[in-house]
């Protein structure tokens, strides 16, 4: 039977519009995007907590059974201001990279067109994402920037569109899912490449007998067969172009040296491997920008939170830090920033079965060797249930900073001029602050 190692071949399927217009352009030095998208809206209240005497003792009388002890609380400080913080006991890898400058917290970030009040919001009077507390609108919202419809194309995608010519030549995709298909990675002129960690690219079926040799030749025979159909057509150059893809990867990666950091085996560890071994034929790709998506599920916890998120960070928090000694390990730390995405925080009231619901605003984490590190950017929340940061009276924080900031900020780094951020980042020009300065 022929069964594909990778779904790099499976995901191309339902991609028909598939375009590598790679116009020649100026060089430039190595630099990747990884994005790890935590699924289900991770409770960000329980990232990262205020650890002076009065901010832990209002964020306890909050959270009540979900508030985490003070004496557990990981102790971080912001350089700028001085405030103290306690990130999650699970995250120890994490605060050794905060203190060490290499990870910054980027606050209250969330899906939003243009800045809102919370009398706005009361009022009806401001521009709200449609189904603004909705898992897969908010995914969707997160990855594309789009806010009031549907869009085809991610930010990420957007962004390789723009910088073709940095890897003009390259016959492998600039960007890469370990996690499966994501809207995020969607361009008009590039699409992904899918692959699962730890396969092998290409098809499986084929050992090098005739027999096998055979069925190869016929396969590829029928791929290339005029049927007259134009979806059975599209459908096949598709397939062809990911074979060929499968086998410009496979080869690069054949006989690379093992690489001495070692990752967790679960979760995240696996596709954060796959990232840093592609990043290790970055050279034999061609390739001088790559994006790379990432996730981990399970973080919808209306129930049982605390036991839940502790779990998920246990897995995290060692992937993360493999991940950046990874990029130690090949001499790359400065040229690679990883970032997270969320649905959204959750409610910082608690509610029934130790959970929590759906909110809004939610803080996320950039790790890298360019990341100015050890502070915090963007406005903390007040932490107040009917505070003016809360749309309510449960603690859904108004975001304070944009996704298009957020997103914007990480392309200018990456390479995108200014003038070129707004045709990625559609509301941009609605912030009188475009970017942050969260990265060198």
């Amino acid at each position: 039977m022929l069964t594909a190692a990778s779904f790099g071949m499976t995901a191309a399927l339902g991609r028909l519009n598939m375009i590598h217009a790679l116009a020649a352009g100026p060089s430039s030095g190595y630099q990747a995007l990884v994005c790890i998208f935590l699924f289900g809206g991770n409770d960000s209240n329980n990232l990262i907590v205020p650890n002076d005497t009065a901010g832990y003792q209002n964020y306890a009388s909050i959270r009540e059974n979900l508030a985490l002890s003070q004496g557990s609380l990981l102790p971080i400080v912001t350089k700028t201001g001085k405030v103290p913080y306690g990130l999650h006991p699970q995250l120890p890898g994490l605060q050794a990279l905060f203190n060490g400058g290499q990870l910054a917290v980027v606050a209250n970030v969330g899906t939003l067109a243009q800045p809102v009040t919370r009398a706005q919001y009361k009022h009806g009077s401001a521009t709200l994402p449609v189904n603004l507390f909705s898992h897969s609108d908010q995914q969707g919202q997160w990855q594309t920037a789009q806010f009031d419809g549907y869009s085809h194309t991610g930010w990420a995608g957007r962004t390789a569109d723009v910088l073709q010519s940095l890897n003009a030549g390259a016959q492998y995709p600039p960007i890469t899912s370990v996690a499966g298909g994501a809207i995020l990675c969607n361009g008009a002129q590039t699409q992904p490449y899918a692959l699962i960690p730890g396969s092998s690219p290409g098809l499986s079926g084929y050992y090098g007998s005739t027999a096998d040799n055979a069925r190869l030749v016929s396969f590829q025979q029928l791929l290339t067969f005029d049927t007259g159909v134009s979806l059975v057509q599209d459908t096949s150059a598709v397939m062809s172009q990911s074979l060929a893809q499968s086998q410009i990867l496979a080869s690069a990666l054949k006989g690379l040296p093992s690489l001495q950091t070692q990752f967790p085996t679960t979760g995240l560890g696996p596709q954060l491997q796959q990232v840093a071994q592609i990043m290790q034929a970055r050279s034999t790709l061609g390739l001088q920008r790559q994006i790379f998506f990432c996730s981990l599920g399970g973080f919808d916890t209306h129930t049982s939170q605390l036991p839940t998120q502790q779990n998920l960070y246990s897995q995290l928090d060692p992937a993360m830090s493999a991940f950046y000694n990874a990029t130690v390990e090949l001499g790359i730390q400065q040229q690679v920033t990883s970032f997270t995405l969320s649905d959204f925080s959750r409610t910082f009231q608690p509610g029934t079965n130790g959970g929590t619901d759906h909110a809004w605003g939610s803080h996320h984490l950039v790790m890298g060797g360019a990341v100015r590190g050890g502070d915090l950017y963007g406005t903390f929340p007040q932490l107040a249930l009917g505070g003016p940061d809360d749309v309510g009276t449960n603690g859904r924080w108004i975001p304070t900073t944009s996704v298009d900031q957020y997103g914007a900020t990480l392309a200018k780094w990456f390479g995108v001029a200014s003038t070129d951020l707004p045709t990625i980042f559609p509301n941009l020009t609605n912030f009188t602050t475009p970017t942050l300065s969260f990265l060198v």
